[in-house]
């Protein structure tokens, strides 16, 4: 019998599905009707909510939306590059808060794809367009100043490949923006903070804006979790935005300008040329 796709009112079962990036669990969220949670190799990758698509489970997916919805103020359409698909969590949300909006999503799985889009499809009329592919071949493919915003979320297993946290990578991104476009980076890491300080020196060599968020603890190195980068050539909402994660359930601080320099002191930029070194992170619990 085919797998049936989530429907209002149905009872809804847990879908293990094994695809390409490993096994795939769309999971039943109790606390809402018809939300879900994407788990890959029992690590959790994404939160839908079919009736309320606006709605933001995760706390680093939050802070994108606070920045996709600040540093483009009103109901403004936009063009937008997700590097990830996932279960594609912010291209619906961007979908359902500014719909005339035109986005590409590159994601390798096409597995993945195929079974999100079997059991949590995207709404009718929606121009969300998938490409089945590496991100930073999809990014180096785009045409110059074609995007305003370009939101990178790729994880193997418990972190991101290193071609895509390089500054070859950020400039990609540098020329596939629009003028006044942005960039936004998930980073995840833990003590000693060696990857997202080189994150944060990489993106800062490539862009003249820059700033950081992230709960206190993970910001002060007490446990793994998740930091949010935003990058851009014009001056950021700074101030917009340090109120807006403060007001979170779950409260973060935006570092910035003196503070941040003082973050990545000594941290070198990462290039191609470096290849990746850093040992395996201790815990995947943010």
């Amino acid at each position: 019998m085919p797998d049936k796709p989530a429907r209002r009112g149905a009872e809804r079962r847990a879908v293990h599905h094994q695809v390409g990036s490993g096994l795939a669990e769309l999971v039943p969220d109790l606390s809402r009707t018809r939300s879900w949670l994407l788990f890959l190799d029992g690590i959790p990758q994404s939160q839908v909510d079919l009736d309320d698509p606006g709605y933001l489970e995760f706390e680093y997916v939050r802070r994108i939306g606070h920045i996709a919805d600040l540093a483009f103020p009103g109901p403004v359409a936009l063009r937008v590059l997700h590097l990830g698909g996932g279960a594609m969590t912010l291209p619906r949300y961007i979908a359902h808060t500014r719909p005339d909006s035109r986005q590409l999503v590159a994601e390798v799985d096409a597995e993945l794809t195929e079974l999100v889009r079997r059991h949590l499809p995207l709404s009718a009329g929606r121009r969300i367009r998938v490409r089945a592919g590496d991100a930073r071949q999809v990014l180096e493919s785009v045409p110059p100043a074609s995007y305003d915003l370009v939101i990178s979320d790729v994880f193997a297993g418990a972190r991101t490949p290193f071609h895509l946290t390089t500054a070859e990578c950020a400039g990609a991104v540098a020329r596939a923006l629009r003028p006044g476009g942005v960039y936004t980076v998930n980073v995840a890491d833990g003590p000693p903070l060696d990857r997202v300080r080189g994150a944060v020196a990489t993106v800062r060599s490539v862009f003249g804006e820059t700033c950081m968020i992230a709960e206190t603890g993970v910001l002060h190195a007490r446990r793994v979790g998740n930091f949010v980068l935003a990058a851009s050539e014009r001056p950021l909402p700074y101030e917009q935005l340090r109120r807006a994660v403060a007001a979170d359930p779950f409260p973060a601080r935006l570092v910035d300008g003196a503070e941040l320099v003082q973050f990545v002191s000594g941290a070198s930029v990462v290039t191609d040329a470096a290849g990746p070194s850093s040992p395996p992170l201790q815990s995947t619990n943010w």
